[in-house]
């Protein structure tokens, strides 16, 4: 099954044009219930539906949620559904499999004085601090992605335009209005700290790390939680959580939400529809804390 693993993944890469980051959570997936039919003798032409019912199964025993088994469903699905198209099995085992059914949670996300007070956490006199701020006004300005937001390029910002370029999951481009502040934060960091970050040869990457290579996404999620205690956020702060907020604070105050949806990359409007629930659900909480026979 290994061989054609390897071929699905980059069938993946090349043919469906799928992020690396996509890709290796496929692998992982896929790798896991691949172990799981060796431990049971199982080769690609022996899987039965019963089998990889018995997988989810102990994905649920392994303490996943709902959800996380739901995406393993969905990961198996495609690897059989290709295994077919590529003349290795007749028939798919997968194909009747049901979904887990879980109830959709709101997503996370900070009110707009939480916000304020994670930004002023920066030591903006710093290189670091100068770079962790223009991120995290980035970050909340224009609802990126962390992928996107490590992956920009000196070249992408559009600051006299006040836009950005970025280039989101499917390799797909797409220009983003970029906030005042968040536009002087970069500003201040291009002049001030990321001279300080450079090595030589200079790479083309806006956000550097210490040795002047491209930050990645687990040191920066690291600043920005450490950043989050200080500033005494009672959640862990992750990344996306400012992407929540970022639309959720864009449709409470009247954004469309075509155009929210346009700002963030999502494929599908469905997928920005969850940020309506965030809404609704905060009015509710408004008028029955506040209207007097509520």
């Amino acid at each position: 099954m290994e061989a054609q693993i390897r071929t699905f993944l980059n069938c993946l890469r090349v043919e469906k044009g799928l992020s690396e980051n996509t890709i290796m959570a496929y692998r992982r997936d896929i790798s896991k219930f691949a172990a799981f039919a060796a431990e049971h003798h199982l080769g690609m032409k022996d899987v039965q539906r019963s089998h990889i019912v018995d997988f989810l199964a102990s994905l649920y025993h392994k303490g996943l949620d709902s959800r996380s088994v739901a995406r393993h469903l969905v990961t198996i699905r495609n690897f059989f559904r290709f295994a077919i198209l590529e003349g290795y099995i007749e028939d798919d085992p997968a194909a009747t499999v049901e979904s887990p059914r879980f109830r959709q949670s709101l997503p996370e996300f900070l009110s707009v004085e939480e916000v304020d007070r994670l930004l002023r956490q920066p030591d903006m006199s710093t290189p670091v601090g100068a770079r962790d701020k223009a991120m995290i006004e980035l970050l909340y300005s224009c609802g990126l992605r962390v992928s996107e937001l490590c992956g920009l390029r000196v070249s992408d910002m559009e600051t006299d335009a006040g836009c950005l370029r970025c280039i989101g999951k499917g390799n797909k481009e797409r220009l983003v209005p970029v906030g005042r502040q968040a536009l002087e934060a970069v500003r201040h960091y291009l002049r001030t700290g990321r001279p300080k970050l450079l090595r030589h040869p200079s790479p083309p990457y806006l956000f550097l790390n210490q040795r002047g290579r491209k930050i990645d996404r687990i040191t920066f999620w690291k600043a920005l939680a450490a950043y989050g205690r200080k500033a005494g956020l009672r959640r862990g702060l992750t990344p996306h959580m400012l992407r929540h907020s970022f639309a959720t604070h864009l449709l409470d105050r009247g954004a469309d939400l075509r155009s929210v949806q346009l700002m963030l990359g999502h494929s599908d409007i469905s997928t920005t529809q969850i940020y309506t629930h965030v809404v609704e659900e905060r009015l509710k909480q408004t008028y029955k804390a506040h209207h007097p026979r509520a």
